[in-house]
This record gives C-alpha cells, structure tokens and sequence, in this order.
C-alpha cells in the first residue's frame, strides 16, 4: 500500500478526490444553466426547477472537497455551495412595502383540482379549519364543481365565478366578498380570469383584483406557450392597483422566465419595488407543492401567491389533496384599505 507524508493511503484520498468531483459536476452543470440568463430549451428549464436540491451535493462536495486536500476542488466546491445558498434564499426576497394601519386581513388559497380529481371534501375542510375568504381552483371540472357544492363550499364561499371544462383549462375563484368578472388573459390555452373583489372586515373595505394563473407547463415544443403565458400573466401584475396573481404557474423561482416576471416594475411604483413572492417572503422554498402524486419526484413549488409590494402575506402554508398531484398554498393577506 502506498502512503502518503502523513501515513494516509493514497488511494484513500484518490476516492474522496474523485468522489468530491462526482457531487461537484452536476451541481455545476446545472448552476451554469442557473446563472446565464438565456431561454433554455425544454430539458434545461425542466431540470432548472430542481435547483434548490443542488444545495445538498453542493455541501457534499464542500466537504469532500476539503476532506480531499486539494484546495483548488475545496475552492470550487464552497463557491458552488455558497451560489447555492445565495439563489436558495434570495437577499431581495421581501420586497413588500410597510403594512398599511387600516389594512384589510384575509386567508385566501390556491390549488390546482388535477382534473377535478382532488378530494372535494377536503378542499372545503381546508377552507373551513383555514377561515379561507377567497379560493382560486385550476383544472376546475364540472364534477369537481358539483362535489365542492355537495361538500358545503357554497355555505363557506357564497359568491363565485367559474368556467369549468372536461380538461386542464377549467378555472373558478370562490369568494366570501362579491366578485366581478373583469376577462380572461388573451391568447393562453387554459383559462386565466381577472376578478374584482370587494372585501371587508374590521369596519374597512378594500378592493383588489386577483388573477387566477394556470400557464401551459414547459414541455416538448409548448414551452414559447410557457414563455407568453408568464409575460401575460407579468403584465397584469404591472398594472395599477392592489394584485393577487395565485395559481398554478409550472414555473419556480429558479426560471428567469419567472424572475422576470417578479421583476417587471409595478406601474405604480416609481421606487423600484417588485411584485412579492409569498412562498419566498416566508422562507419557503423547500416546502414543495409538486409532485404530491405520481411520479417519485424531489418535490419543487410550482404554485404561487404573488402580490404587488403593497399587500403583506404571512401565516404562508403548504397542504397536501388526496386526488391531486398539486399541494393546495394558503396565506393571510393583508390589502390597504381604501
């Protein structure tokens, strides 16, 4: 056996060496797509949404690396790690301007029906237990309609405004306050509907607009449908006013596509402030809302609450749907009131 100055095998050190460089290269590879802002192809933007797991080979590698005592891989590693934690938790993640004094509070969520499969039942004891004022449903079925009916939801949710349909097109937002139909987002193949809500509690009112967001997901050649969709979507957040944009967005924070999308300024705002995400904003980019069904999967938060700077979310949570591969998002929104 061979042996190094320190009496250490060498062949020992040969392993943890090529070992480090086995957990270090995919996390390369993939922090190269991660940092250069370009329109990946499909297979890239697919894998991008996995991003947050490379913090774990990441630390590996960091380890390896020093444990190898080749300081240019420990270098290497600990740079790759630290990218990691930087994309992992984002120095500008809350963006939100100071709570307004007379701010109106409701819990609101979002979830994503998978074909009207979910569990109705359920959804209507989430709303219930969470004190839900508002629900917006992706992938909303006439029967997943008429079994939220048979489930109570109309005791809980009087007002509603829904297009349901036999595929992922459907969509429907249910609400305690009353709603007002404002159109559906021009030339996107699912259903995505802009609604007025005029909410109260507490003696205050306020009115806000909520966009239910189900984009095309980013596969095979559908994903410039993917592209326009969340340019769509950006630019309803870029309008004047108070706005929820909740839904099922096939995008994380780790696309540009959806970065770009936060970042576009408010046209409101002349301070540079950007829409906020509520996933974000409450430390959440582990807690995954996709896949809770199917495929064996490390799980990536596709759903989202995003709102204008104005409006705070907090009590953010993530709440698995028997039926459905999508995990339901709730949070307390705070809008101005006014």
């Amino acid at each position: 056996m061979t042996l190094d100055a320190r009496g250490k095998p060498r062949s020992r050190r040969r392993t943890v060496f090529v070992l480090a460089l086995l957990a270090a290269f995919p996390v390369a590879v993939l922090s190269l797509f991660r940092a250069l802002p370009v329109e990946w192809p499909t297979p890239v933007v697919q894998m991008l949404a996995f991003t947050p797991w490379m913090v774990l080979p990441a630390a590996l590698a960091a380890g390896l690396g020093l444990l190898s005592r080749r300081r240019w891989l420990g270098a290497v590693a600990a740079l790759l790690l630290l990218a990691q934690l930087f994309w992992l938790f984002p120095l500008d993640f809350a963006r939100s301007l100071p709570r307004a004094a007379d701010a109106v509070e409701l819990p609101v969520m979002s979830f994503n029906s998978e074909y009207g499969q979910a569990d109705a039942a359920e959804v209507v004891r989430l709303v219930r237990e969470n004190g839900v004022k508002l629900l917006a449903v992706q992938e909303h079925s006439a029967a997943f309609e008429a079994a939220l009916e048979r489930a109570g939801v109309a005791g809980l949710l009087p007002h509603r405004i829904s297009s349901p349909t036999a595929d992922a097109a459907g969509s429907a937002v249910y609400s305690v306050y009353p709603l007002e139909a404002l159109g559906l987002l021009p030339d996107t193949p699912f259903h995505m509907p802009t609604v007025r809500v005029a909410a109260a509690g507490g003696g205050r009112s306020a009115s806000f607009e909520v966009t239910n967001v189900h984009t095309l997901p980013p596969v095979d050649t559908r994903i410039a449908q993917w592209r326009h969709d969340l340019a769509a979507v950006g630019r309803v957040g870029a309008k004047p006013g108070h706005r929820v944009l909740m839904g099922d967005f096939n995008a994380s924070y780790d696309h540009l596509e959806f970065r770009q999308l936060l970042d576009g300024p408010v046209a409101a705002g002349t301070d540079g402030r950007r829409l906020v995400d509520a996933g974000i904003a409450n430390n959440s980019r582990l807690i995954p809302t996709w896949p809770m069904e199917g495929m064996v999967l490390p799980g990536v938060v596709l759903d989202h609450l995003v709102t204008t700077p104005e409006i705070i979310a907090a009590g953010y949570s993530v709440h698995r749907v028997r039926g459905s591969d999508h995990a339901a998002v709730i949070a307390i929104l705070a809008i101005p009131a006014g």
